[in-house]
């Protein structure tokens, strides 16, 4: 992997072991963008648009999961349950840490 910069709020959290429980670091969809992202912004490399820094937790949040239809346009406020729900799925939200990148010492 090369290496590559990338730009994060200063009070997100650390980013976490391999593995471990994702804490909302941002690192990972800063870095690129997961499948659902790169069908609906057609890129692949990060920071993925859809990447939301919540000021009260002090942590990030997938656009993609949290309002759906304000990145689906086409989707109907009542298809954003089922909409989060797949794309929950899809991208293995809640399942851990899956970003091997780490940071500079």
């Amino acid at each position: 992997m090369k290496d590559q910069i990338i730009h994060l709020h200063r009070s997100a959290p650390a980013k976490p072991a391999e593995g471990q429980p994702c804490n909302g670091c941002g690192v990972c969809c800063a870095l690129e963008t997961c499948p659902a992202a790169r069908l609906r912004f057609l890129q692949k490399a990060g920071p993925c648009p859809a990447l939301e820094w919540s000021v009260v937790e002090t942590r990030y949040h997938c656009g993609l999961l949290t309002r759906p239809a304000h990145y689906l346009g086409w989707l109907p406020s009542s298809g954003e349950a089922v909409a989060r729900r797949l794309l929950t799925r899809w991208i293995a939200a809640g399942k851990g840490c899956d970003c091997s990148a780490s940071p500079d010492e």
